[in-house]
């Protein structure tokens, strides 16, 4: 299960703070890290639960404060960048796969599907038109390469952007804790390294999780497709306000045994 390319095993971890899905609302992720400045301890570690881009069309200022806050929370303890994670989202899924649009079977029709779900306010963020991809896709998968290759650059020449979308884990948990974070959802009836891409489309049974999920007492989601907001079971919550959707970005801090210390919304 220690498969550290896939998953983020956090080490002398005290508490954990996660934060749910941003989608692009740096002024509420903004507030959220000022309001940790003054919370954090020693020991403590921080998971973004994914879907940093898409919604909002602030995804470049977006991950621009992440990178920020990523500096202060190293600098602040003198932790290692391990104590620090980001869970690859649905959203960020579907910006690497807009990365690779010429080898799909129906670009157009991909390409829709993804505009449809929120990518086109990334596009969008990085100076983009969405309606540009339609074309040049019509013209070829040539045409098309150097029109997902302009995009790559583009996030390229942001500081940091494709560093951080290049060391997303699929879900993480601590090595002396029973709590699992993923970003939207698993397949209970397959172990955690078979799970692939469940983790941000298998999203309906997550809430009705009755019993562990193999060692794991309780497990934590940023993102509920179906905005029924902030959900305590006993195996299951979900920390999501809404961001990118008229609600509020949440951050919470979390013990080991997988008890919500303190709730943050704004």
């Amino acid at each position: 299960m220690d498969d550290r390319q896939k998953f983020a095993v956090l080490t002398a971890t005290h508490r954990i703070w996660a934060v749910s899905a941003i989608h692009g609302e740096v002024e509420q992720l903004r507030h959220i890290h000022a309001a940790l400045e003054s919370r954090l301890k020693r020991g403590d570690r921080i998971i973004y639960l994914g879907n940093f881009m898409g919604q909002g069309l602030r995804t470049c200022e977006t991950l621009d404060e992440l990178i920020s806050f990523r500096r202060f929370f190293l600098a602040r303890f003198q932790n290692f960048p391990r104590d620090i994670v980001y869970l690859r989202g649905s959203q960020e899924e579907m910006w690497q796969k807009l990365l690779q649009l010429q080898f799909a079977t129906d670009p157009r029709g991909v390409l829709q599907w993804m505009i449809d779900q929120g990518v086109g306010a990334s596009l969008q963020a990085y100076g983009f038109d969405p309606k540009d991809g339609f074309r040049e896709a019509a013209a070829g998968a040539m045409q098309l390469t150097r029109w997902t290759n302009k995009v790559r650059r583009a996030m390229q020449e942001r500081p940091g952007h494709y560093q951080i979308l290049g060391e997303l884990k699929r879900a993480a948990y601590p090595n002396n804790g029973t709590t699992l974070f993923v970003n939207s959802g698993i397949n209970p009836s397959r172990p955690l390294e078979t799970q692939k891409d469940s983790f941000w489309w298998a999203n309906k049974g997550f809430m009705r999780l009755k019993e562990n999920f193999g060692p794991f007492t309780r497990l934590f989601r940023g993102y509920d497709p179906n905005h029924e907001g902030i959900v305590y079971t006993k195996h299951a919550v979900t920390l999501d306000s809404g961001c990118g959707f008229g609600g509020k970005l949440a951050a919470a801090c979390i013990d080991l045994d997988g008890q919500v210390i303190e709730l943050l919304e704004s």
